[in-house]
């Protein structure tokens, strides 16, 4: 099931070729850093969708806006005539929701007493005193904006999109191109970014005009059909609105492999582990993706959490995905019917039109 989408776009040529494409792209978080340079990190194989987008996809890493085309994905007998794409938005900052956890974790750090520093004391290191003085340098208004390497991703999918597909982005095409978002500001900037990639294409070294006064066009708001999720009233109901929900999830951060981390973390930082619990294990966890992602920074939250607490916190996460927007329930599934249908309308249509030019 596809949830929570941020950008769709389609773009056809004239009805004079026989294949219709359709491709998902998902974009995660990429490093500030050139790829020699990279810093990494072991857990970045766990974190989901915060993962960097080129640690999921290391063929990037020589040129991300060079085209990699399958073999297999077009044969020289055929001519894509349609794209539909569903893309996510770039990488982000942490949501307000994110950043007030992270901030009360780093406030338990602070606050802890002269007695609290029984590790220093006897000659050992002390992570909680290095992350107690690790600048905690998110804010509110960040709530997941769009960072500057963001829209770089988002120029860079365009760029290799462009010369994957250089018949249907000819400048020619640029006014059959429809690209529709929601309205999350991230989804809006992100869009617009794509189509700075797109003018980078057709002028290169020439600097992007603002989005309006583009060949073609600005991003077209649609949350009904983007964030379907949110016009659903039965998912609301019984998913989004329901208490009980996510059960299931709530009764694995209280099971014995979150309690173990708690207890673990609890002793690594020195803090009572009363203070703590999954939520901002789980936040301190995405602070390492976020500050990797972000700044290109192995933050010594990166060094709380070894591969098996990764593995513990990747199945925490998964879990809720599966109960909230996976298969947990039906109407998740269902929820999504009227952007499967407007996608799938758009590939008939190139479809039909394939069938007309051979039967004339």
């Amino acid at each position: 099931m596809l949830r929570g989408p941020c950008r769709l776009f389609r773009v056809s040529v004239a009805p004079v070729a026989a294949l219709a494409v359709a491709l998902v792209s998902s974009l995660s978080r990429c490093s500030l850093l050139e790829p020699e340079d990279r810093v990494v990190s072991p857990l970045s194989p766990y974190f989901g969708t915060k993962t960097r987008y080129e640690d999921a996809n290391p063929g990037l890493l020589p040129d991300p806006e060079a085209p990699r085309r399958d073999p297999q994905l077009l044969e020289e007998t055929c001519i894509p005539v349609q794209l539909v794409a569903l893309i996510r938005h770039g990488t982000r900052y942490p949501t307000t929701k994110q950043i007030r956890k992270l901030r009360q974790l780093h406030g338990l750090l602070q606050a802890r007493g002269p007695g609290d520093d029984r590790i220093r004391a006897a000659g050992g290191g002390d992570l909680g005193a290095v992350l107690a003085n690790w600048p905690l340098w998110y804010a509110d208004w960040m709530d997941g904006q769009l960072v500057e390497k963001g829209r770089q991703d988002m120029r860079q999918l365009a760029l290799r999109l462009a010369s994957l597909f250089p018949v249907l982005f000819s400048r020619e095409n640029c006014g059959r191109l429809q690209l529709v978002t929601s309205s999350k500001h991230r989804c809006v900037d992100s869009g617009a970014a794509f189509l700075q990639g797109l003018w980078q294409h057709y002028h290169p070294g020439l600097p992007p005009p603002d989005v309006a006064d583009m060949e073609c066009g600005p991003p077209r708001i649609n949350d009904k059909l983007m964030r379907f999720f949110d016009h659903c009233e039965k998912f609301l109901t019984q998913v989004e609105r329901n208490a009980t929900a996510l059960y299931h999830v709530e009764a694995f951060k209280t099971g014995p492999e979150m309690q173990n981390i708690l207890k673990k973390v609890a002793g690594i930082l020195q803090v009572p582990v009363n203070n703590l619990n999954a939520d901002l294990i789980q936040v301190a966890f995405f602070t390492c993706s976020f500050d990797l992602a972000i700044k290109g920074v192995k933050s010594p939250w990166c060094d709380v959490f070894d591969i098996d607490d990764a593995k513990v916190l990747e199945y925490l996460n998964d879990l809720k995905q599966y109960w909230k927007r996976g298969y947990g329930y039906t109407i998740n599934s269902q929820s999504s019917c009227t952007l499967f249908q407007d996608i799938f309308q758009h590939l008939d249509k190139a479809v039909e039109q394939k069938q007309r030019i051979v039967l004339s």
